[in-house]
């Protein structure tokens, strides 16, 4: 066998008992080169000693780009600024190794479903080129600063953002604390599918986020679609929902909430649940962005050991947020975690508790273990998300002067993260 071993992208020619393959080299694993032919068909071949490889050419990105089309300007129509943080949406295939990353500009994407024009002028620019499970809460701050430029620039209606699905719950959360008495909507988008693929959600959604953009929203939302069809999108807060499905179009789901809307990718709105509207604000729109980053979230479950927070104690942590079962349960007996607790409340950390059920809430006064930890100081959240309250307590100890007045915050309903009266109907909406 020859010793060259190819690179994904390598054009490369494979003769194996008298049959022959051309084609691009795929990523491969062991001794199986897997092989793109020309066809565009994909083939995996077992490589021993009788396999000759010859190559062709050198390694090379091939990517689709979008059919761009000139969006059209109306001076009656409102401006939305589209603000692109990549994610899926703004990914393709490339097609040299089947490898998907972002790659699509705003513009691109904008371009490339001239429908919005219909509801809105569109200004499109790029923050940043990145999959959502890399980012940082440094670049929460940077999407928040480019976000509230475009809030203070009084000629834009509206502001959507492109952002990846598997942390955008955690990055809206932020928003909606950040982005104090917001006086326009700001809408996070996204797409399950690359916005090269036949498949692609990306176009309805930015649609629908368009439509939305230009409405009488002030608070941090997310759209998206509301059913695996192209029926119609949900209009969501930011910090009422979660990703709920790893591939399904219709992931982000309200929990303990009912959807602020629905939006047909035809102009029509439903409103459901009642909203904070622009003229409603009558403060100035300012920007909170300072935060406290020594924070995390422990899952507890069955055998977990209490020495997980003291080495949280030692390594400076200022805050913890734990995912208790049910009504907000943790070990109390045989492994119990009440001491080690105690002890971070003791060393000035502050410890909060929400329930991994995600629906429903924690209560402190059903159970007594359940009032022994809440008698040591620990916050009881309610119905807040474990997403939302990791943001929050990292928002709170940023912006407290003292950690009486983060309990406070902690225990405040800023930005609708909590809901005193869940209804049947809400769960598995």
């Amino acid at each position: 066998m020859t010793k060259f071993v190819p690179k994904p992208g390598d054009i490369v020619q494979i003769e194996k008992n008298g049959e022959v393959w051309s084609g691009r080299a795929l990523p491969s694993k062991g001794s199986r080169l897997n092989l793109k032919l020309n066809s565009g068909y994909n083939v995996g071949i077992d490589i021993d000693k009788g396999t000759k490889i010859e190559k062709l050419g050198e390694a090379e990105s091939i990517r689709h780009r979008p059919v761009k089309f000139a969006l059209k300007h109306d001076r009656k129509k409102p401006r939305v600024s589209v603000l692109s943080a990549g994610g899926t949406i703004a990914s393709s295939i490339d097609y040299s190794t089947g490898a998907i990353s972002a790659s699509y500009s705003a513009d691109d994407l904008m371009s490339s479903v001239p429908e919005v024009s219909e509801f809105a002028n569109i200004d499109a620019e790029r923050i940043f080129e990145e999959m959502s499970e890399n980012l940082t809460p440094k670049d929460w701050q940077i999407i928040a600063r480019a976000i509230f430029k475009k809030v203070q620039d009084k000629n834009i209606s509206g502001i959507v953002v492109t952002h990846g699905t598997d942390t955008l719950s955690f990055s809206t959360a932020m928003m909606s604390f950040m982005l104090r008495n917001l006086n326009k909507p700001v809408v996070f988008t996204y797409s399950q599918k690359s916005s090269d693929r036949g498949s692609t959600d990306a176009a309805m959604n930015l649609i629908c986020s368009t439509i939305t953009a230009a409405k009488d929203i002030a608070e941090v939302v997310t759209v998206g679609h509301g059913t695996v069809n192209d029926d119609y999108c949900l209009i969501n807060r930011g910090n009422k929902v979660r990703k709920m499905h790893s591939s399904q179009r219709n992931t982000f789901r309200p929990i303990n909430c009912h959807p602020i809307g629905k939006v047909w990718p035809d102009g029509k709105v439903e409103i459901i649940s009642e909203y904070k509207k622009s003229g409603e604000v009558l403060e100035k729109p300012y920007l909170a962005d300072k935060l406290e980053e020594r924070i995390a979230i422990v899952k507890f479950y069955p055998g977990l050991n209490p020495e997980i927070i003291d080495w949280y104690i030692d390594k400076g942590y200022k805050g913890l947020i734990i995912e208790g079962t049910g009504l907000g349960h943790v070990n109390v007996d045989k492994m119990s975690l009440v001491p080690a607790i105690k002890k971070a409340i003791e060393k000035g950390i502050l410890v909060c508790m929400t329930t991994q059920t995600i629906y429903g809430s924690v209560n402190p006064y059903v159970y007594s273990n359940l009032r022994r930890l809440s008698e040591k100081g620990v916050l009881y959240l309610r119905d807040m998300l474990t997403d939302t309250a990791y943001v929050k307590l990292m928002w709170s100890l940023g912006q407290a002067k003292s950690l009486g007045e983060a309990k406070e915050m902690m225990l405040e309903n800023i930005a609708g993260e909590f809901n005193p009266r869940l209804q049947p109907d809400m769960f598995l909406y």
